[in-house]
């Protein structure tokens, strides 16, 4: 089966500027945010009538960065590969994670959406 990828921060959550991207039903959204902020992102998206898959990177919020948000990223895409699932099309903001996926995962086609809009470094996300 083949599916798209889409980043959180960046990228689904621009629909608060009017412009985010939006996954279809089968899509999963592979975030850099922590389990730890599990709640508020699930809060988030079902305010916003998205129940897609939704991977979280296993980081404790203070310890990820932008690297091993890539790391998980590209881990979470080869995991859902081996059992079948190719994410043939991922959506990204960050360009440091960007480069982590492409080395990782070769096959896959990154979109980069280029823009300032939302921060890349690690911050709380408190929307409900």
């Amino acid at each position: 089966m083949e599916v798209k990828g889409f980043d959180m921060d960046g990228v689904i959550h621009m629909g608060k500027y009017g412009c985010g991207l939006l996954p279809g039903p089968q899509d999963v959204i592979i975030s850099g945010r922590s389990y730890e902020e599990e709640r508020e992102t699930i809060a988030f998206l079902r305010k916003n009538n998205i129940c897609n898959t939704i991977f979280f990177n296993q980081i404790e919020f203070e310890e990820k960065s932008r690297k091993s948000s890539g790391m998980h990223k590209a881990n979470t895409i080869k995991k859902l590969k081996e059992m079948g699932i190719m994410v043939n099309i991922f959506f990204e903001d960050d360009p440091i994670q960007i480069d982590v996926i492409k080395n990782l995962c070769p096959w896959v086609n990154i979109v980069h959406l280029d823009h300032n809009l939302t921060e890349k470094e690690n911050v709380r996300h408190l929307e409900g």
